[in-house]
């Protein structure tokens, strides 16, 4: 298998960490490519870090991917991603952007970009049981990232899953063997599957 990452994108609450915790008990190689953050919010799944670390990092050319949202920066790291190549794994990339999706291609890898989907009250149902206190601020980006994917309909995805109707380990299992196939991205029906 060549070197590979995997890129799931897809709003709050469509399933990208219980999938990627369930690949990575597939398969232990795979493994969450942790964003650096700055800001309030959840740590569990980020390296923390400042803002101006993350300036330093750009000015450097560093940086794959930045975007701001609950308040917070996060950051895609060039030397996060080789890092972890280098040591044999698959980084699982978490994307809530089209354009971040589009953005970590450039990073010199075979990258199967899943888009993970679920309907509005699956996801907040989701939110709901595990705690979250941002409920309506993760139900306002579920549909900026609706508008978001619609607005960019013609971008290629290796896989689409519906998260309400698969299992995770079907899920984990479709990607495990995306990756293991060298599978391609390819123009999909999103307008479709978004409703």
């Amino acid at each position: 298998m060549s070197p590979s990452g995997v890129i799931l994108y897809g709003p709050p609450g469509s399933g990208k960490d219980t999938v990627t915790a369930e690949l990575g008990r597939l398969r232990p190689e795979f493994v969450l490519f942790e964003r650096l953050k700055a800001g309030p919010g959840r740590t569990a799944g980020y390296r923390l870090t400042t803002a101006a670390h993350i300036d330093q990092l750009s000015r450097d050319g560093e940086l794959l991917y930045r975007n701001a949202r609950y308040d917070a920066e996060y950051a895609i790291d060039r030397p996060g991603v080789a890092g972890l190549v280098e040591g044999g794994r698959v980084p699982v990339l978490h994307m809530g952007q089209v354009a971040g999706a589009a953005a970590v291609a450039a990073f010199p890898l075979h990258w199967v970009r899943v888009l993970l989907w679920c309907p509005v009250a699956t996801a907040e149902s989701r939110s709901i049981s595990r705690g979250d206190k941002d409920v309506d601020a993760r139900v306002k980006v579920w549909h900026e990232t609706r508008e978001d994917l619609l607005a960019h309909e013609a971008e290629p995805w290796t896989l689409t899953l519906r998260t309400d109707a698969l299992s995770p380990t079907e899920s984990a299992r479709a990607i495990v063997e995306a990756v293991s196939q060298g599978a391609a991205a390819e123009s999909r029906n999103v307008r479709e599957l978004v409703g």
